[in-house]
């Protein structure tokens, strides 16, 4: 009889994994029997079934998968999930995968976070590794509430959200987790939702097919402690009478490269450009100025107009690839850098600390 492999499922004579002789990994070899501590209704199942029929997909094998995450609902996914895993610190996770993924650039590293893990202690540590360019495949669970702790407002819940810590209503301005990945410079930015598993696979697997950071937000909602719409509402083709395109019937606008980006039941609106100033704005779907939609535009200045749209014209911000643009990675410098800084060998720590390059601080 063959051994069990406790960590993947696979036997010894049938290892999973994408190397030669293999078999392709499945979705049971990504399962773990953790029984699942969600909330019925939460979006995070959704994420999680996915994320199950995605990860064997690529086609790279669990124990060359690791799965980090910081505090919070959406940060359990590891658990659930039968590859390498931590569950780090508070706002951390971004760093934690940094070192992995720099000393090994043979694995394939995720971050699980949501937006009050990422966005308020957090915040630091997710722009900087996606300035740096870092190859993490940063998944952002946004439901625009703090849901662990009990629904206190996060740094995503829009002003006037009641909440235990806002009984009056929220008076923070949220921040737009898209605009911000794109002030910070991140090289692949999109935004999905929980409850359109097609849209979810679609953009997943762009982001790990990206070269560097690549930043999703998913917006779902909370059933427990937020009210926040989750139907994918206004598929293409479906029918709309409303003269309004901010109504919530339409739904989100869906971003295709090299399409004009028009949305409504009769495609009867669009997103049209200022010749004069490049200003972005919702007008007639069949106005010469509508935009082609391209997320390979290298100025950004294009994609963070598009991220905040939605701020003032839309009931719902746009989905899909914002931006998606080639540059070298943290880890591929990293490890260019390693090869030129030790042409000599590794070096000797005891000799760099007695060495002359060295100060006596007297008493």
């Amino acid at each position: 009889m063959s051994e069990v492999n406790e960590t993947s499922g696979a036997t010894a004579e049938e290892p999973a994994g994408g190397g030669s002789g293999r078999r392709a990994p499945t979705v049971a070899d990504f399962t773990t029997p953790q029984e699942v501590r969600w909330c019925p209704g939460c979006g995070d199942h959704a994420i999680l079934s996915t994320m199950r029929g995605l990860l064997p997909a690529l086609g790279v094998a669990p124990e060359n998968t690791v799965i980090v995450s910081g505090i919070g609902c959406s940060s359990r996914l590891p658990y659930y999930l039968d590859t390498y895993g931590i569950h780090s610190i508070h706002g951390r996770a971004p760093s934690f995968a940094t070192g992995i993924s720099i000393n090994r650039p043979d694995l394939s590293v995720w971050v699980v976070t949501g937006d009050g893990d990422a966005l308020s202690i957090g915040g630091n540590h997710l722009i900087h590794a996606l300035r740096r360019n870092v190859n993490l495949k940063i998944l952002l669970f946004n439901n625009q509430i703090y849901g662990l702790t009990k629904g206190q407002f996060s740094p995503a819940s829009k002003v006037g959200t009641v909440s235990p810590s806002s009984p009056h209503g929220s008076l923070d301005y949220p921040f737009n987790p898209v605009a911000l990945a794109l002030g910070a410079g991140a090289t692949f930015v999109a935004r999905t939702v929980d409850s359109d598993r097609r849209h979810l696979t679609a953009t997943l697997t762009a982001a790990a097919a990206h070269q560097g950071a690549a930043l999703v937000e998913i917006r779902q909602g909370c059933p427990t402690f937020s009210a926040i719409p989750r139907q994918p509402r206004g598929a293409a083709g479906a029918p709309s009478d409303t003269d309004n395109p901010a109504s919530p019937d339409l739904g989100p606008i869906r971003l295709s490269p090299g399409l004009p980006i028009v949305f409504g039941g009769n495609e009867q609106w669009g997103v049209i450009r200022d010749p004069s100033t490049g200003e972005l704005a919702i007008g007639n779907g069949g106005d010469s100025r509508v935009v082609v939609h391209d997320p390979g535009t290298p100025n950004s200045t294009y994609a963070y107009g598009l991220a905040r749209l939605a701020e003032t014209a839309l009931a719902e911000p746009p989905i899909g690839v914002y931006r998606s643009v080639s540059q070298p990675s943290f880890d591929q410098l990293y490890q260019e850098r390693l090869a030129t800084a030790r042409p000599g060998g590794r070096g000797d720590l005891r000799t760099l600390m007695t060495g002359a390059d060295s100060w006596v601080v007297a008493g």
